[in-house]
C-alpha cells in the first residue's frame, strides 16, 4: 500500500533517541622494557598496576575500559576476562569490555560463559568486542595454523556467539564445532541483552556483516588520516539501513592510540620514545620501517591518527572526529608502549578531569541541537 512503511523502517517524523557519548580507554597489558630504564617490570607487577589504572579510571567517571586479548611476550593479558572479574571487585559504574577477543580461536560457549560470569560479578557492565585479531600468534596454539577460510570460520563463530545471546536453550550445528541439540547454556548474564561489539581495522567486509546485523561496531585508528576511514562508517550505516535496521539507533566507536599530558611537547617527548619502540618492534615483523620523530608529531596533529597533546588539544581531536563519524564512543590506548606508571596514571587523570568535560559539553550542545531541528520538521 502506498504510503506504509515497514514496521522495521524508522519513522523519519520522529526524533531518534540521542546515544550518549561514551569515554574510554583500553590496553593489552603491555611489558616491554622501559626506554629510559631498560628494566622490565614483573607480570605480577603490570597486572596490579593495570588493575589500579582501572580503577581509577572508574573513580573519574569514565565510561569504559576494555583489555586486549593477546598471547605474546610482550603482553601480560591471554584471558581478559579475569583481569575484567579482579576490576569488576573494585569498581562500581565504568563498563568493562574484551578489546578485543579474538573469536577465531576461542570457543563461543565458553566466551559467553566468561562474560556472563564477569557480568554477574560486575552488576551488568560487561561487553564483548569480537574481532578477528591482529596477530597470528593464537592460532597455532589452540587450532593448529590458519584455517584455509578465516572468514567462514569467523562468522560461523560469530553467527553461535549471536545465538548464545539471544536464548538460554540453542540448537545450532555448523563446520567447525560440534552442533548443539537444545542445550542450555549456564548462567546467563544480569543485563537482558549484553552487548557484543565487532571490532574491525579497515576491512570493508567486516563493516557490511556488522550493519547487516546490528552490530555496534568498533573501527580502529591507528594510522593515516582519519577521514579515510569514513567509508567503511557509511557503509555500516548503509548496510544497516538495507538490511530494514535504523542507521540512527547503531552503536558505533573509535579506537586510537594516545597519552595525555599537561603541555603537548611534554606529551609528545614523553611518549615517542616508547610508542616509536613498541610500533617497530611490532612492525618489523610486517615490514614497516622505523617510526621517526617527524612521523609521530605529524599524527598528533589534528587531522592525524594519535590523540596525544594537552587536555585542550584532545578533547578538540575528538570532537574534530565527531563531527567526521558522528560516532558515540571513543576508547583511548595509552600505554601502546611502557611508560612509567605514574605517568599513566596522570594522563589518565587528565583524561577523567579535564578531556571528558569538554567533550561531553560540546557533544551533548551538538546533539540537543540536531534534536532541536528534528522538532522542526513539520510532519
Amino acid at each position: 500500500m502506498s504510503g506504509t512503511k515497514s514496521p522495521n523502517q524508522p519513522d523519519p517524523t520522529i526524533p531518534a533517541p540521542s546515544i550518549p557519548f561514551e569515554l574510554g580507554l583500553y590496553s593489552f597489558g603491555e611489558r616491554t622494557p622501559d626506554v629510559q630504564t631498560g628494566l622490565t617490570v614483573s607480570p605480577q607487577q603490570r597486572i596490579a598496576d593495570l588493575l589500579e589504572e582501572i580503577e581509577l579510571a572508574d573513580q573519574l567517571g569514565l565510561d569504559v575500559y576494555g583489555i586486549g586479548e593477546h598471547h605474546r611476550p610482550d603482553y601480560t593479558v591471554s584471558a581478559p576476562a579475569m583481569v575484567l572479574a579482579a576490576a569488576a571487585a573494585r569498581t562500581s559504574t565504568i563498563r568493562l569490555t574484551s578489546a578485543v577477543t579474538v573469536l577465531g580461536t576461542e570457543d563461543p560457549v565458553r566466551v559467553w560463559q566468561a562474560f556472563s560470569t564477569l557480568d554477574l560479578i560486575s552488576g551488568g557492565r560487561a561487553e564483548i568486542m569480537a574481532g578477528r585479531g591482529s596477530f597470528s600468534e593464537s592460532f597455532p596454539i589452540f587450532i593448529g595454523g590458519m584455517p584455509r577460510d578465516y572468514d567462514e570460520l569467523f562468522a560461523e563463530k560469530l553467527d553461535l556467539l549471536l545465538n548464545l545471546r539471544d536464548s538460554e536453550r540453542v540448537s545450532w550445528s555448523g563446520k567447525y564445532r560440534p552442533g548443539l541439540q537444545n542445550v542450555g547454556i549456564y548462567p546467563r548474564p544480569a543485563q537482558a541483552e549484553m552487548p557484543i561489539w565487532l571490532a574491525v581495522g579497515g576491512t570493508p567486509a567486516s563493516a557490511v556483516r556488522a550493519g547487516q546485523l546490528g552490530l555496534p561496531l568498533a573501527l580502529a585508528i591507528i594510522g593515516g588520516l582519519p577521514e579515510q576511514f569514513k567509508g567503511f562508517t557509511d557503509l555500516y550505516r548503509a548496510s544497516a539501513a538495507e538490511a530494514g535496521r535504523d542507521p540512527a539507533a547503531l552503536r558505533l566507536g573509535i579506537n586510537s592510540h594516545g597519552y595525555i599530558a599537561a603541555t603537548s611537547q611534554a606529551a609528545r617527548d614523553e611518549s615517542f620514545p616508547a610508542h616509536a619502540q613498541a610500533m617497530y618492534a611490532i612492525g618489523k615483523e610486517r615490514g614497516w620501517s622505523k617510526m621517526t620523530r617527524a612521523q609521530f608529531d605529524a599524527s598528533s596533529t589534528l587531522r592525524g591518527a594519535y590523540f596525544v597533546g594537552d587536555p585542550e588539544q584532545v578533547a578538540e581531536k575528538i570532537l574534530y572526529q565527531h563531527q567526521i563519524f558522528d560516532h558515540n564512543r571513543f576508547l583511548m590506548q595509552m600505554s601502546v608502549g611502557t611508560l612509567p606508571h605514574a605517568q599513566i596514571m596522570k594522563s589518565i587523570e587528565l583524561y577523567g578531569t579535564r578531556v571528558a568535560p569538554l567533550v561531553r559539553s560540546e557533544v551533548a550542545r551538538r546533539q540537543g541541537s540536531q534534536g532541536r531541528k528534528q522538532e522542526a520538521i513539520p510532519v
